[in-house]
């Protein structure tokens, strides 16, 4: 048995987990996961175990999807409570660390008055000591700025949170994660490693090459019970998709949110990769739709469902480069990507505006990305303009064409588009939805409301494709996708302003002879 050659089913799937919460960019990366542990999730076990009938009915309820409730019955209530006292014991160091960043901004605003803040240095908590820098901008406001790679190597950051489970895909719709821990269960293997862990590549690699369960079980360091429980997870049969490469010309593929490949029998280009992995469904494509190889994944921005590691993990083991966004070093709200997915064992480049990327056959460039992040100080977002097969197509993710001359900026350094893809979640979530532990002083309502994650709308979209020239534009992004709903807990309806605006936009693009789709589901283009 221990010799048979076997493959990794191809609806198995990985939930990469820190302290049982559903890892993201903003819970792993130092600086940020302190804040979101202490200011988020501590508070949220704390309201569960007051009243875990109370989480329990809210995250049943509809109206409520995607609201920060703890979706766990009554019974596993001191399954909970000792998760929040191992947090309070374990975590101590990064607790510590999130009271003294809301410590020091607090010192900032009482003492900053745009005079020398060398005095203040000694006044900083010691848990900051050797980590930040004060600093002003030119208006004479004060900030932190961390310095983040000494951050990773500080008692802040430690990678015994990290830890990921493996299931077989439900086939069902999965609930909201980001506001309740895994809990273990009978059918879920839970392994406790880090994320760059060299068996999870040995792992996922058996999608493509055969293995044998002793080469898995001494890869990941299984005992008898976890090797027992990774048998129901190998098969006898490969199961990847037999076009997942193409002989000639160019090929352009959706594959749900905001994941588009586009492929040359040279080259394989990915986008945001958050791909299902319900091999069953015969509505989407899926990872067993994936080329072997991969040599660029493009990353436009740090948002969870943009920078998804359930799929990525899956893919590290066949990528050449992951491509990030440059961020501007050290800021609250603006770590850097690229330190991020370094520590989690990718290759990674690093770009700013208009760097380029080649690749055999064609090249990346990068564009800038305005708008979407609830006018945060985040520089790492980018667009990019991808050339390949004799087409240049713009990926254009959640930039909102708020100030059209942007795109006019980019045609005159570029050239024409041919395909733009363009998102239009143009009524998104406000400030406080994603960034509130980020926040040390309270924001008022209606700042908070008038400040949302949004995209373009129908006038704003218009004008990106009118000044990039575009024939072709396609509407994505839009979190549509039920295999999206346990991360992006979107809804809509028939009345939704986001679902008129498209409409909106389409008839503008028939007026205008510009070819557009709402995309759903899988698309694809052969030239």
């Amino acid at each position: 048995m221990n010799t048979e050659e076997l493959f990794l089913r191809p609806n198995v799937i990985i939930e990469p987990l820190v302290d049982g919460f559903s890892a993201w960019f903003h819970s792993v990366a130092p600086v940020q996961a302190a804040m979101n542990l202490a200011f988020l999730q501590v508070p949220l076990l704390e309201s569960y175990l007051e009243s875990p009938s109370t989480h329990a009915e809210a995250s049943r309820n509809p109206a409520l999807r995607g609201g920060y409730f703890v979706n766990i019955d009554e019974d596993r209530a001191d399954e909970v409570a000792a998760l929040l006292e191992a947090v309070r014991r374990d975590r101590a160091p990064m607790l510590r660390f999130a009271e003294a960043v809301a410590e020091a901004e607090d010192l900032l605003r009482d003492n900053a008055a745009g005079y020398d803040l060398t005095p203040l240095y000694a006044k900083l908590p010691p848990e900051l000591a050797g980590l930040v820098e004060l600093v002003y901008d030119t208006d004479n406001q004060a900030s932190l700025r961390f310095l983040e790679p000494l951050v990773y190597r500080s008692p802040a950051f430690t990678e015994d949170r990290q830890s990921v489970q493996l299931s077989i895909e439900p086939g069902t719709e999965r609930p909201f994660v980001l506001s309740t821990p895994r809990l273990s269960s009978p059918d879920v293997l839970d392994l406790r490693i880090p994320f760059r862990h060299k068996g999870l590549d040995a792992l996922f690699g058996a999608r493509l090459r055969p293995t044998t369960l002793a080469a898995l079980r001494e890869a990941l360091e299984l005992d008898d019970a976890g090797t027992a429980q990774l048998t129901g997870l190998l098969t006898d049969a490969p199961s990847q998709a037999p076009d997942r490469h193409i002989e000639g010309g160019g090929r352009i593929r959706y594959l749900g949110h905001a994941c588009v490949l586009m492929q040359t029998p040279e080259a394989a280009i990915l986008t945001d990769p958050f791909i299902s992995a319900d091999s069953t469904a015969t509505d989407r494509y899926t990872l067993a739709d994936l080329p072997d190889r991969i040599d660029l994944v493009l990353l436009t921005h740090g948002h969870q469902d943009h920078v998804v590691l359930e799929t990525l993990l899956q893919l590290r083991g066949r990528v050449d480069a992951v491509v990030v966004p440059r961020s501007s070093g050290g800021g609250l709200a603006d770590p850097s990507l690229k330190l991020y997915l370094s520590s989690l064992g990718f290759p990674v480049v690093e770009v700013d505006s208009f760097d380029e990327v080649p690749f055999p056959g064609g090249r990346v460039t990068a564009t800038p990305f305005l708008g979407e992040h609830a006018d945060l100080d985040i520089r790492a977002k980018s667009t990019y303009w991808v050339e390949l097969a004799g087409r240049k197509v713009f990926i254009g993710a959640d930039s909102s064409g708020v100030d059209p001359m942007l795109y006019r900026h980019i045609r005159g350094h570029l050239g024409k588009v041919d395909v733009a893809f363009v998102g239009m979640e143009c009524d998104g979530a406000p400030l406080t939805w994603l960034y509130q532990a980020l926040l040390t002083k309270p924001v008022p309502r209606q700042m908070n409301v008038s400040r949302k994650l949004s995209g373009s709308d129908a006038a704003q979209a218009a004008a990106i494709v009118t000044e990039l020239g575009a024939d072709e534009a396609y509407v994505y992004a839009m979190g549509e996708e039920p295999w999206l709903g346990h991360v992006m807990a979107t809804s809509y309806n028939e009345d939704s302003y986001q679902l008129k605006q498209i409409a909106k936009f389409e008839t503008w693009c028939e007026e205008n002879g510009v070819r557009s789709e709402h995309l759903y589901g899988r698309r694809e283009w052969r030239w």
